[in-house]
């Protein structure tokens, strides 16, 4: 059960504006507590108990908002930079009074999965390094991939400042042809998130990612429906999952 807050506190959370606006939208008589009419934006209020209506409208409130967003290439996963559009840019404005940030980050180019949360605990244990949680990516890689590199993946490889990978699980698509400039296609899964980390990897057996995509992080799979650039909010079972996983 929530605690008691101030009703300006709470309506200016879901963003219908801010504590100056919110006084005037109650004084002007649209907002009502438990069906009664109210005029003190500084009432305290149960947010998830009382029956707050605006101009009409019954709010819902939540502490937390769960985003899954499809990264498009172009964007940074930050939420705020002075030269690129940012990934909380493309949220839409329902989503914005909630101060969401995105959960690790994706490259520029990269596109696919990225979780964005205001819930910094489940955040916090997603990243923790000693969480081992497995990231997905499915990419295209000029070279020929094969057995070596699967092999050499599960044993982890050392990348060019001498890091040695943990253990990855390299699935092999399409192998790829140097001679007709077809791409390999593969799928990745890794439990770290080193800077730059699948690029490194490939690097690291002398072959060159040219395309990017996360596709899983932990429980959480990309929605094959969800189009590049736009967001939806996780499903309650989604949001079960990633509690429950490694018992967040």
């Amino acid at each position: 059960m929530a605690a008691k807050q101030r009703l300006d506190k709470v309506l200016a959370h879901l963003g219908y504006g801010t504590r100056s606006e919110l006084k005037k939208l109650v004084k002007s008589g649209v907002v009502t507590v438990n069906d009664v009419l109210v005029k003190d934006s500084g009432m305290q209020v149960n947010p998830e108990a009382d029956r707050i209506m605006v101009a009409g409208e019954v709010i819902v409130y939540r502490e937390f908002v769960y985003l899954m967003m499809n990264k498009p290439p172009g964007v940074v996963s930050a939420t705020e930079d002075r030269r690129d559009r940012t990934v909380v840019d493309l949220l839409p404005q329902a989503f914005q009074p909630f101060d969401v940030f995105p959960v690790g980050r994706l490259d520029k180019d990269t596109e696919g999965l990225l979780l964005l949360t205001n819930d910094g605990k489940l955040a916090h244990n997603l990243l923790s390094p000693r969480k081992h949680v497995s990231k997905t990516y499915f990419a295209k890689i000029d070279g020929d991939v094969g057995e070596a590199d699967r092999v050499a993946f599960t044993e982890g490889v050392t990348l060019d400042d001498g890091y040695k990978t943990l253990p990855a699980e390299l699935q092999i698509i399409q192998p790829g042809s140097n001679a007709n400039g077809v791409y390999a296609e593969i799928e990745l899964t890794i439990v770290e998130g080193k800077f730059h980390q699948v690029k490194r990897m490939f690097e690291s057996v002398g072959k060159k990612v040219v395309y990017l995509k996360r596709i899983s992080m932990g429980p959480l799979a990309l929605d094959p429906a969800l189009p590049l650039g736009k967001t939806r909010e996780l499903t309650d079972q989604e949001i079960l999952d990633l509690q429950r996983h490694n018992h967040i």
